[in-house]
């Protein structure tokens, strides 16, 4: 089965953008196993910087940023298996080695 990841980006004014990536799963990693790692390279259970881990961007292009009160970060929300294709056919294990490194 392959991994689906969803995050989203939340701005100052509470607007979100949302993403979900699905990922190949070609050797078979237990998801207990991939949800532990990512949950650990999680600052406060919660954010990650998406550009960190090789993930799209998805702050609002319409609006302009404002360092007063949006973030830089973006917001996991969960990991699980699916039966969905991986369009960009990128493995799991990209996205894992780039939280080890």
């Amino acid at each position: 089965m392959n991994i689906k990841f969803s995050y989203l980006y939340r701005d100052g004014g509470n607007y979100k953008n949302f993403r979900e990536i699905v990922f190949t799963n070609n050797k078979k990693l237990e998801i207990d196993e991939i949800r532990r790692l990512i949950s650990s390279k999680l600052i406060d259970d919660t954010w990650f910087y998406a550009s960190k881990w090789g993930l799209p961007d998805l702050h609002f292009l319409d609006y302009q940023y404002d360092p007063n009160i949006d973030v830089d970060w973006h917001e996991f929300e969960r990991i699980e298996l699916t039966d969905e294709i991986s369009g960009d056919n990128i493995d799991i294990e990209v996205l894992l080695k780039i939280l080890v490194d």
